[in-house]
């Protein structure tokens, strides 16, 4: 993958996470992940779980439209619970650096993507 198309794709998990977290704040009326919070970690990790059973399914079916959308589902929902919990994009950045310590370029951009500030300090 190019640099550029990774700090795109970046730039887009960081974007949903920050549009969930906004919401996770403010809980507007008739939004979906207000609807997920308000039913607790269960609630959005029983639909993590069953993302990720479509997830699998569409790769047996061999269906690459579909599998792209149950994986994007699955991530989106992900990034809900991680919100939920407490979690953040730049904790799985560094653990996947750290896994991945062996490739100083991905440790490099995880850590200074880390150093980023958050849009409450803008």
């Amino acid at each position: 993958m190019s640099e550029e198309r990774s700090s795109a794709a970046a730039a887009v998990l960081d974007e949903v996470f920050e549009t969930i977290r906004e919401r996770q704040r403010l809980l507007p009326e008739g939004s979906y992940v207000t609807h997920l919070l308000q039913g607790g970690v269960d609630r959005t990790a029983r639909k993590v779980g069953e993302e990720a059973i479509e997830v699998v399914l569409a790769a047996k079916n061999e269906a690459a439209n579909e599998l792209t959308a149950e994986v994007a589902d699955l991530w989106f929902h992900c990034l809900v619970l991680l919100a939920q919990s407490g979690c953040t994009l730049d904790d799985i950045y560094r653990e996947l650096a750290q896994r991945h310590g062996k490739r100083p370029s991905f440790q490099a951009k995880a850590e200074a993507h880390a150093q980023l500030p958050s849009i409450e300090d803008v």
